[in-house]
């Protein structure tokens, strides 16, 4: 996962689960993770710190990720605090990511998103129903949702300071971005379930993850699908094609399909 920068304070919720995660997998006794029953792992026991960075570096499958995770959420919730540290460490890299990309334009929020990220993710450990498929990303989708909330809750709080109190002309092609979609789709350069995707992953709340579990394929294709259509998207717009009237929907050379 790539680093994103952001102005953070020394000591935030998920920085303090990590010093929390490092005390407990430190020698002489970390604490240790059983992966033989878990198929695709190693056969073998291994501390918590070492299973991190297998999830890190390595690709596993559905299968394998739902049942680590499922062996994880019942340790958390029967075995006592230390696996529910240990739980959330495994998890970190992933939830600082997820932090990292919602506090980004929101720098005076970034230790709220931490904390409710954490609580989120946290709270879906301990209730979250295990037997379903997609475990793993029904955890992080809790989290995304729980930090989110911080931001959105943030919009419209106040006017800009800049705000000019003069009239202007609004800026073409005039609206939000969802009409600007919805006039793309219309005119057949993009299919409306592209659209949906473009809208809900980039102005919305959905994570790219979730969009492609819902469509039977995988992220890397959706985002592939998504890039395809914004270029076309963005084209249209710096011809002018997406302004004045939409012409009906016809086969283009530039359409791309979901």
């Amino acid at each position: 996962m790539g680093a994103t920068t952001r102005t953070r304070t020394a000591d935030t919720a998920l920085t303090t689960a990590e010093k929390a995660f490092e005390l407990l997998t430190c020698e002489p006794a970390p604490l240790v993770f059983d992966a033989r029953p878990v198929p695709g792992l190693p056969d073998a026991t291994m501390p918590l710190d070492k299973l991190r960075k297998l999830l890190v570096f390595e690709r596993y499958d559905s299968d394998t990720t739902d049942e680590l995770w499922r062996q994880l959420a019942h340790h958390a919730r029967e075995w006592g605090p230390a696996w529910v540290v240990g739980a959330i460490g495994v998890a970190l890299p992933a939830l600082t990511h997820l932090a990292a990309k919602i506090s980004r334009g929101y720098a005076r929020h970034a230790d709220d998103v931490d904390s409710e990220v954490l609580a989120g993710f946290l709270q879906a450990l301990r209730t979250a129903d295990l037997a379903p498929p997609r475990l793993w990303l029904r955890l992080c989708w809790a989290a995304w949702r729980a930090g989110v909330a911080v931001v959105k809750a943030d919009d419209g709080e106040e006017l800009p300071l800049d705000l000019s109190t003069g009239s202007r002309s609004p800026r073409m092609p005039y609206g939000h971005p969802d009409l600007l979609l919805g006039r793309a789709a219309a005119a057949g350069l993009i299919t409306a379930d592209t659209a949906e995707v473009i809208s809900a992953t980039r102005f919305g709340d959905a994570l790219v993850e979730q969009l492609a579990a819902e469509r039977g394929v995988t992220a890397s294709v959706l985002r592939m699908r998504r890039r395809r259509a914004e270029r076309v998207v963005a084209a249209a717009v710096t011809r002018g094609d997406l302004t004045g009237p939409v012409r009906a929907p016809g086969r283009r050379e530039n359409s791309v399909a979901a």
